[in-house]
């Protein structure tokens, strides 16, 4: 069996709601991050050790024991993430849009797994571990709800993060004035099923 699945198995085993499509994604992100870079840096980059305990102790509560971390060691065991600003403006852009009477430390974790996920290949959904674009939705209704309904168009979701992150900066790169007469609208909003092969984020002008 795979490290990441093994290490995803174990946190779900430690979750107190393993089918919560929040906790699968947060688990999904940490296994993957735990695999990639050991357990000697802190798996979530841009959150510090004692946010990374919280965070354990509330969604995987007993699971930093069983998977042996070292909480004074890791205190300042950041790793080196060379589009952390881009996890800092997705992760901005979620919490600005989160469910007022959310818990911020929580709302902070969610919105940090998904923008650490946006950095991924695949359709979010997939790289967020979870079984469907439709899980994926939901999360963002529970958890982010102002942004949800913004998204009435139903584009694929890492690209209206990142539509939205163009829009607050004035960054119009999309080719077309409107997605309606966009020659590329199938690539924003086209099927999001597993076998779909992964495009740019956005389309660009010529």
């Amino acid at each position: 069996m795979d490290a990441p699945i093994v290490t995803r198995s174990l946190l779900l085993t430690c979750a107190p709601h393993p089918d919560d499509p929040a906790t699968l994604a947060l688990a999904q992100v940490l296994a993957d991050a735990w695999d990639a870079h050991g357990r000697q840096r802190l798996p979530l980059p841009g959150l510090d050790g004692p946010t990374h305990q919280g965070l354990m102790d509330h969604w995987f509560p007993r699971a930093d024991t069983l998977l042996g971390l070292d909480w004074p060691a890791l205190a300042d065991a950041q790793r080196v993430e060379p589009r952390l600003d881009e996890i800092d403006d997705v992760s901005s852009l979620l919490r600005d849009h989160a469910d007022p009477s959310a818990s911020a430390e929580q709302v902070a974790a969610v919105a940090h797994a998904l923008a650490c996920a946006c950095l991924g290949n695949n359709h979010l959904w997939q790289d967020l571990g979870l079984p469907s674009r439709a899980a994926l939705s939901a999360l963002i209704d529970t958890w982010f709800p102002a942004l949800a309904q913004r998204n009435d168009q139903n584009m694929k979701w890492k690209k209206f993060f990142y539509k939205q992150l163009c829009l607050r900066e004035e960054l119009f790169i999309c080719k077309a004035p409107t997605c309606g007469v966009c020659t590329d609208h199938a690539v924003c909003f086209g099927p999001e099923d597993a076998s779909a092969a992964t495009i740019p984020l956005l389309p660009t002008a010529p």
